[in-house]
């Protein structure tokens, strides 16, 4: 196996823009395979305003079913305790031990990585893949792939590449659909299908 692509988020709800990022992504580096993996929403952040975990799965798994490589991993929304994207890049390690892991991640996510939980170790097990929304961005986050470079002395320690984001969030789409509004430009057409079967994200 030549390369496995990890891309991650909470995915309340899943939308276009998400869709056109992980699209982008593997055009990048062409994996054999793309694992999409919706994190557990911690229970003090849950409310009836949020998706439950099983919706989310679901919306996943019909947001993202047309792009070839592509499966939904529930191992995320199974775990206990913290979620810490080590765990995850271990237990994907584990399966497929062969071939070069990409991390999908925002340019955001890339300046602040020195902060996470164990960030040399995953460096060493897998290679972020940076989607930079504009050339400022792309600018930034190649500074900080040669400074990580540097730091671990891992060549190449990150992956940049300029998209084309879709500019709108899920939280923009929950408020809409709290108000009533049919934002069927930025969702599947089938995902808002399975919102409005599931009364999902009404205002109470």
């Amino acid at each position: 196996m030549s390369g496995i692509a990890l891309f991650g988020g909470t995915f309340d709800p899943p939308h276009l823009g998400h869709r056109r990022l992980l699209e982008t992504a593997i055009a990048a580096v062409i994996p054999d395979k793309t694992i999409v993996m919706p994190d557990r929403i911690p229970p003090h952040k849950q409310s009836d305003r949020i998706a439950d975990t099983a919706d989310r799965l679901e919306m996943c798994r019909i947001a993202f079913s047309e792009i070839p490589t592509v499966t939904v991993s529930d191992w995320e929304l199974g775990r206990e305790g913290k979620s810490y994207s080590i765990y995850t890049v271990r237990h994907l390690r584990e399966l497929y031990p062969e071939g070069r892991l990409w991390f999908v991640m925002g340019s955001d996510m890339l300046l602040s990585f020195e902060k996470w939980f164990c960030w040399e170790e995953l460096l060493t097990l897998c290679t972020p893949l940076c989607l930079a929304r504009c050339t400022a961005d792309a600018m930034a986050a190649l500074a900080q792939s040669e400074r990580l470079s540097k730091l671990t002395g891992i060549n190449d320690a990150a992956k940049i590449v300029q998209a084309s984001p879709l500019e709108i969030s899920s939280t923009a789409v929950r408020e809409m659909l709290y108000r009533g509004d049919l934002p069927d430009e930025y969702l599947d057409s089938e995902v808002l299908g399975y919102i409005r079967e599931h009364g999902l994200y009404k205002n109470h």
